[in-house]
């Protein structure tokens, strides 16, 4: 529901995206982990389009290609900051229903990969650019402030249960950046911590953290205590033909077979969640 997968996983260059000397390089192959691989003829072909806008992403980025930004760089990121005790607030009212979220997987199936138990859920106020109307009635102070952030894709809720732990794994596409604002925190040590690249980087309540997943990265949760994070998929800033390119992509891609699956196992679930709502509700004595 968050990404496009790659073929082979492989950033490929092409003399329109060669990298110039000194810039950073991005690998989309992890080992251990195989890639997703979908056979049809038009898939392959969008894939291919993909690898190569990836080298344009990297060539014609504004900002060039840290593994993790200065927020400075994006003066929106302090807004977000500011909000931070509404949306904890709706936050703490989802959490009440825990244990009813979603597995992550159980949304987007290719996270598979790396996550295969109950312990990474998720609440979705958009994916991918296509919303969730019920969520988002839920969190209005949440959507509100996420509205701050120039071409959000995705903006959900990441809940990591105690003793979670995503192995090394990179993102499928390079045309997004990810922020992380940190909702609860249960502790400041080695034991809670994200790996990006070679840099470990800590979560703290209501300061963000924004990064490139297309880097190789790790998270756990190695503590007896739910962590949460806002977490946000944001198109990368890039000049041009980079971000006329990537624009293309974005707006074909949730017509592909792999984001149509997400989004179908995302509405079954919200007919499910707000209906059990409803009869909760309307139970007598209440």
């Amino acid at each position: 529901m968050i990404g496009i997968i790659v073929a082979d996983g492989t950033l490929k260059e092409s003399d329109s995206g060669k990298l110039q000397a000194g810039e950073a390089k991005q690998s989309f192959e992890t080992a251990g982990i195989a890639p997703m691989e979908r056979a049809s003829r038009v898939t392959r072909f969008f894939m291919s389009i993909v690898s190569w806008a990836e080298g344009l992403n990297l060539k014609y980025a504004k900002f060039g290609n840290p593994p993790v930004y200065d927020n400075a760089t994006f003066p929106w990121s302090s807004e977000i900051e500011k909000a931070w005790p509404e949306i904890r607030k709706e936050l703490d009212h989802v959490l009440l229903r825990q244990s009813e979220l979603p597995a992550f997987q159980d949304i987007s199936t290719d996270v598979k990969t790396i996550s295969t138990d109950k312990n990474w859920k998720t609440f979705f106020l958009i994916g991918f650019g296509v919303k969730s109307e019920q969520n988002i009635l839920a969190c209005p102070n949440t959507w509100a402030a996420v509205q701050k952030i120039p071409n959000l894709k995705t903006a959900m809720f990441s809940i990591f249960e105690p003793g979670k732990h995503l192995p090394p794994h990179r993102g499928p596409y390079n045309g997004v950046l990810r922020l992380h604002v940190g909702m609860i925190v249960p502790e400041q040590s080695d034991r809670l911590a994200i790996r990006v690249k070679d840099q470990i980087c800590h979560w703290h309540e209501g300061k963000a953290l924004i990064f490139d997943d297309a880097y190789e990265h790790e998270a756990w949760n190695h503590t007896d205590k739910t962590r949460v994070v806002l977490f946000v998929d944001f198109v990368k800033p890039t000049r041009f033909p980079a971000n006329f390119v990537n624009w293309s992509l974005m707006n074909l891609a949730v017509f592909t077979p792999f984001i149509r699956e997400g989004l179908d196992n995302h509405k079954e679930w919200e007919k499910r969640f707000y209906a059990e709502a409803e009869k909760l509700r309307n139970q007598p004595g209440r």
